[in-house]
């Protein structure tokens, strides 16, 4: 039998070859996996049993005192803080509930047509529309602001959110997307997990509820790998798994209650416990900020032009001319009677306290052929995620508040 030796040029080439399509679409390695843990507090790997995150982490890179939320450390404003690389200022979600002066209207997650409604999302391009404008697809199994269409654009693949669809099925679908043609595939993939977030707020942070939670996700990672092993990509797609914010114990003994200082007529509320977000009746701004600053030891107030800097949250218009929160653990109720008809409303766990502190940071892992092996990563900002997926998948990053290059250090 004659033998054949292909100069190392050539191997090279076919090699290359074997790693993108005949048709110029997208390599594998160009692809990324972005998952959301909702609640996650990135101490959670060092509480509970973590097996697949463990994994990925000794074989990644990992943010091992986590990554730092935007302000208010709450789920809308975190998830499309990560999608745009805008802070909540420039992207317009400025928290779960919110009031837009120049709509006259207000806000909420639960809310099916301003979930869904272009007027609240068009401030910040998100990822998917960046990917899909570029010539690739983008599918999101659950995101905050995928929903809703941007510029008349929409991922590719995206779902109505509902809680109730297992996580197997999610993982499932992701894999499925995977196993599309090359010219049908998705570059960008996202997944979204609420179980943690919702034991964390019924039971606090570290119940046993919430420690089974935590199982049951990274078994959901567990599955995912296991598919992307089965089909020999384990080491070819980029997986980055997130947070949105942490999560702090509560209790009835520390609640502010604000009509011990303030008429509650004079006042519309956009946001709740543990932020304040307050709309004053017209010419009662001054007179409201002065009751409540200082009225509290536990309780810090600003005016919207005064808020400090290091908040980066001031600029818009559905930022509320009051703004504040209570310290770690502590919650506001607006009377005092009603907390104390209501003290279970006042256990378990919340976040949305200032973005700094330790409880409040989220779980940031990257693996793939992107990323470096066994690296960790001191703390940064959520809205330097954008330039480093930007990047992995070969797309013009739209204008964004990160700062290129900031995150080189964990890629290959």
């Amino acid at each position: 039998m004659k033998r054949f030796f292909l100069p190392l040029l050539v191997v090279s080439v076919l090699l290359s070859a074997c790693n993108s399509s005949d048709n110029g679409a997208p390599r594998l390695e160009k692809t990324v996996i972005l998952i959301s843990i909702d609640g996650m507090r990135s101490d959670y790997i060092d509480w509970f049993d973590t097996p697949n995150l463990d994994r990925l982490i000794a074989e990644g890179v990992h943010a091992n005192e986590g990554m730092i939320p935007v302000y208010p450390s709450k789920t809308f404003p975190n998830h499309y803080s990560i999608v745009t690389g805008l802070l909540p200022s420039n992207h317009g979600i400025v928290s779960n509930n919110m009031y837009d002066p120049e709509m006259d209207k207000a806000f909420t997650i639960s809310d099916r047509e301003a979930v869904e409604s272009e007027a609240w999302w068009g401030d910040g391009e998100p990822i998917w529309t960046a990917v899909q404008k570029q010539g690739a697809k983008a599918a999101t199994y659950f995101w905050v602001g995928s929903e809703a269409p941007f510029e008349g654009i929409r991922p590719e693949h995206w779902y109505v959110y509902d809680g109730s669809v297992p996580g197997s099925d999610r993982v499932d679908q992701a894999l499925t997307w995977l196993d599309l043609p090359d010219e049908e595939r998705p570059r960008f993939i996202s997944l979204y997990f609420s179980e943690v977030d919702d034991a964390g707020h019924w039971n606090g942070p570290r119940a046993e509820e919430t420690a089974q939670a935590v199982a049951n996700v990274d078994g959901y990672i567990g599955r995912l790998l296991d598919g992307l092993e089965t089909r020999s990509l384990y080491d070819r797609v980029n997986i980055m798994v997130v947070s949105d914010h942490g999560m702090s114990q509560l209790s009835p003994d520390r609640v502010v209650a604000l009509d011990e200082y303030i008429d509650a007529s004079d006042i519309r509320y956009s946001d709740g416990s543990p932020l304040i977000g307050l709309w004053p009746v017209e010419g009662k701004t001054r007179e409201i900020y002065e009751a409540l600053d200082g009225a509290h030891p536990n309780l810090h107030v600003w005016l919207k032009d005064d808020m400090p800097e290091q908040f980066k949250y001031a600029d818009h218009v559905r930022i509320p001319p009051i703004i504040g929160h209570v310290d770690d653990g502590w919650s506001i109720a607006r009377t005092r009677e009603w907390a104390n008809d209501n003290p279970e409303r006042f256990t378990g766990g919340t976040h949305g306290y200032d973005n700094q502190l330790a409880s409040m940071r989220a779980l940031f892992v990257g693996h793939g052929p992107a990323f470096r092996d066994g690296v960790t990563v001191e703390p940064f900002l959520n809205v330097e995620l954008y330039n480093v997926m930007a990047g992995i998948m070969d797309i013009e990053p739209s204008p964004n508040d990160g700062t290129a290059g900031s995150l080189d250090a964990i890629l290959q």
